[in-house]
């Protein structure tokens, strides 16, 4: 989530060499405009308030500047992940429902730092958010894509526990920082102890196939190299 949303997607591009991306119209519902870049088989985007009053902009206060905001899983059975947030009393703030794709966001008080989107697509390699050249296909694309975020809580132990629930998978050991491996994946979620000058959220991305080296922070996130 970002003031800028063109500032942000234009250090992106710059710093990584990523493709143009795609500007969803579809945003607009939530006050928001934004910019999906494919990243891989994965994909990473950037949001920013087009209007006053939205939800993205409390948050933007909340947080302090710019930060990692949601958190969007693609799985298999969402009927299945629907019944299960029912039986965990997980609210649901907004479905949509396509032939091809289908999406479940998360009230955030109810899944500590982030907000947490469960989605389904067909085929599987397919993803409409990302525009035409992802509907119902998955064009030619580069190897690698996100491989971890780190997500900043008051308490990770518990917050790992409750993503794990939600996500149906098994539950991270508590500690300081807690880790929790996605099955088949290869990806993982590391939470950790907020500062005490920011609020929750996403602060670290690990990408695979980026140059090695250090890490780079862009729009208020830490990106970094799997390889690195």
């Amino acid at each position: 989530m970002a003031r800028d949303c063109a500032q942000v997607a234009g250090e992106l591009r710059r710093a990584f060499g990523w493709r143009a991306p795609f500007d969803d119209p579809g945003v607009g519902q939530f006050g928001l405009t934004n910019a999906v870049f494919a990243v891989g088989d994965t994909f990473v985007e950037v949001v920013a308030p087009a209007q006053p009053d939205t939800t993205a902009g409390r948050y933007l206060t909340r947080r302090g500047g710019d930060g990692g905001y949601m958190a969007i899983f693609q799985i298999p059975d969402l009927v299945a992940a629907r019944r299960r947030l029912a039986g965990l009393g997980v609210r649901v703030v907004w479905t949509a429902a396509l032939p091809d794709i289908a999406a479940t966001h998360i009230h955030p008080r109810d899944v500590p730092g982030a907000i947490v989107s469960l989605d389904w697509a067909a085929p599987a390699e397919s993803w409409r958010w990302a525009g035409p050249l992802w509907t119902g296909q998955a064009p030619g694309h580069a190897p690698g894509g996100v491989t971890g975020l780190t997500i900043e809580v008051r308490d990770p132990s518990a917050a790992a526990q409750r993503w794990a629930a939600v996500l149906g998978i098994p539950a991270a050991s508590g500690g300081s920082t807690a880790v929790l491996e996605l099955p088949d994946s290869g990806q993982q979620l590391r939470f950790v102890t907020a500062r005490a000058e920011h609020g929750e959220g996403i602060t670290a991305v690990t990408i695979a196939g980026l140059p090695a080296g250090g890490q780079l922070e862009i729009g208020g996130v830490r990106f970094a190299s799997q390889e690195g």
